[in-house]
């Protein structure tokens, strides 16, 4: 099974992020007064992920922290949150802001989104804000992620989608940036319902939107629970 069709792009997202988080954030800085986290993210899936005291959390591509932070404080004081991320530089950053922060119920591991290092059936909610567009392999993406959650588990994302096929040639630079990556939400669909997930809720693309063109969307999708 191939996890990594492309490496050479893995390797690209890698230079790619670790130079924006020298330049800076690309999309602001996060809530977090007690330290400046910068944000990577297309949405704030920590918002309607409805999390719970107590819940175990995966963040799929973590980044320098951000939505891990918010959710460590939503699932205190006996949750735990884990984030996993490719790029040496965001794990540092990361895992400075926490100690920072003092957030004792987190951690961060380095690994690939299609590989997690990660025990099956031990996650109660996987949260993703801007990352699964990058991979190049989504569906297996979504099996890990059905595999790690616990049976009835959810799935909550943030994502870039695209509003039908691509329709000019693939750019190494452009699927860095979140644009070449971007699939249709119905290709999303099939490979989270191939993955085992129920209860599938995708954002579909502004009334307005052109062939082509992307967007910010939300998604939900749950495990199947115990018989």
């Amino acid at each position: 099974m191939t996890l990594n069709p492309n490496p050479s792009l893995h390797e690209e997202i890698k230079r790619y992020y670790r130079d924006r988080l020298q330049q800076g954030s690309c999309c602001g800085l996060g809530e977090t007064a007690e330290v400046d986290t910068p944000s990577f993210g297309c949405g704030e899936p920590t918002s309607f992920a409805e999390l719970k005291s107590g819940e175990v959390v995966l963040d799929l591509g973590s980044g320098a922290g951000l939505d891990v932070f918010r959710a460590a404080r939503a699932v205190a004081p006996s949750g735990h949150v884990i984030g996993v991320d490719m790029t040496p530089a965001m794990l540092a950053r990361a895992r400075e802001g926490a100690s920072r922060l003092g957030l004792v119920n987190v951690e961060f591991r380095e690994g690939l989104i299609e590989e997690l290092p990660v025990e099956g059936g031990s996650v109660d909610v996987i949260i993703s804000n801007c990352v699964i567009n990058l991979s190049t392999d989504k569906p297996q993406v979504f099996r890990e992620a059905y595999r790690v959650l616990r049976p009835g588990g959810r799935l909550i994302a943030s994502d870039i989608l695209r509003h039908g096929p691509r329709l000019t040639a693939l750019k190494p630079e452009s699927w860095c940036a979140c644009v070449d990556g971007a699939e249709a939400p119905e290709s999303y669909r099939a490979y989270l319902e191939d993955a085992g997930f129920i209860d599938i809720d995708i954002d579909m693309p502004p009334a307005d939107a052109r062939p082509g063109e992307t967007y910010s969307a939300s998604l939900r999708a749950r495990k199947t629970p115990p018989r």
